[in-house]
């Protein structure tokens, strides 16, 4: 693990969000971006050497508008860039932790991700990017 790439938020609408953050962090979004594979559409700002990225659910199916029935908007995960997502998955499979996909799959922001389950984190949801060269 390398840094902490960005931490996800969950948010209903991601205008008002972007909006919101804006005023917040003082800057402005810098990418936004729909993630078909994962029904969600994101937001990405700039803090520093990490990012803040928002998550709009694009159905009611997708994890996200499951995450906010239940939980409410708010923190959904924190990621952690990596230099080999191959290399990692298979130390934390070997540590007992439970992958949520088995092989990395397209995320947003040019990102190989994978997840791991928050069960085995103490509550917290665990993102696992790598940079597509």
């Amino acid at each position: 693990m390398n840094k902490i790439e960005h931490i996800g938020i969950a948010v209903k609408n991601l205008n008002n969000a972007i909006d919101c953050y804006e005023k917040i962090l003082n800057s402005t979004c810098y990418k936004t971006e729909e993630v078909e594979s994962e029904s969600v559409k994101t937001a990405f700002f700039s803090v520093g050497e990490n990012k803040i990225e928002l998550l709009e659910a694009t159905n009611e199916n997708s994890a996200i508008a499951k995450f906010i029935s239940k939980k409410g908007e708010g923190m959904h995960h924190i990621a952690f860039a990596v230099d080999d997502i191959l290399m990692e998955m298979n130390r934390l499979k070997n540590e007992g932790f439970v992958l949520l996909n088995e092989n990395p799959k397209q995320g947003a922001d040019n990102k190989l991700v994978c997840f791991v389950h928050p069960k085995d984190t103490n509550g917290v949801l665990i993102e696992l990017c790598q940079e597509i060269k």
